[in-house]
């Protein structure tokens, strides 16, 4: 942030690396072609809100990582209003938009957190990334292969790496 920002009070978004690089990472290509997630903007949300949840779910692995979770939460939500706000969607129906994209994200974290719990995220990622519709096996197998090795290479990453934005 420049002087000027700081001069009118502005903030400095501390999440603001980590939510790029999350936001990044879903938009990678092969999550679309491979793994045959629908490329279009429920499919983009989908596939952000599963790269945040399994980021947010190696920080509250932390006891320091509740509050950085928080703003990367509260980073989401600002991004999504923007989001919406360029789709056209006034200012009376953004909140309650936003509202649905919050509850989705905490469902997504609990469904998430229990399959990689039972071993299985199959149901989960049908559930919350297909929408219900199963894609081919091997697509579904590229995506779960994608995520569960992503996960386990943020287990090695410090916080203060991951808010730097610097994902494995």
């Amino acid at each position: 942030m420049g002087w000027f920002g700081r001069l009118l009070g502005e903030k400095h978004d501390e999440a603001l690396p980590l939510y790029t690089a999350v936001v990044q990472r879903a938009r990678a290509e092969h999550w679309y072609r491979d793994g045959q997630v629908p490329d279009t903007v429920d499919g983009r949300f989908d596939m952000i809100a599963a790269v945040l949840a399994l980021v947010m779910l190696r920080m509250e692995s932390e006891p320091s990582g509740g509050e950085p979770a928080a703003r990367l939460a509260e980073r989401f939500v600002d991004d999504m209003d923007g989001q919406l706000r360029e789709l056209g969607i006034g200012d009376i129906i953004v909140g309650k938009h936003i509202g649905r994209m919050m509850s989705m994200l905490g469902g997504r974290l609990g469904a998430y957190r229990d399959g990689l719990a039972a071993g299985d995220l199959d149901a989960p990622l049908v559930r919350n990334l297909y929408r219900g519709d199963p894609p081919a096996p091997a697509a579904l197998a590229h995506v779960r292969t994608a995520l569960t090795d992503f996960l386990a290479a943020l287990a090695g990453v410090p916080l203060s790496t991951l808010l730097a934005g610097e994902l494995p």
